[in-house]
């Protein structure tokens, strides 16, 4: 599954990062920064727990 975020949405509160820190990380600057925009068998429950957590809904999955 393809990882989207809305840059406009994102607040960068860094949650995503806490939850999946293989896949998302916050930068110098406090911006997010996406490392991989795939998920894999090994993170998708992080990533789906990231989505879920996300307080602008500014994550999504698609197929």
């Amino acid at each position: 599954m393809k990882i989207k975020v809305d840059f406009d949405l994102c607040e960068s509160n860094a949650l995503c990062e806490a939850m999946a820190p293989d896949v998302f990380e916050l930068d110098d600057d406090d911006y997010l920064v996406v490392k991989t925009d795939e998920t894999t068998p090994e993170n998708e429950a992080e990533v789906r727990r990231a989505v879920a957590a996300c307080p602008r809904a500014a994550i999504s999955l698609e197929e």
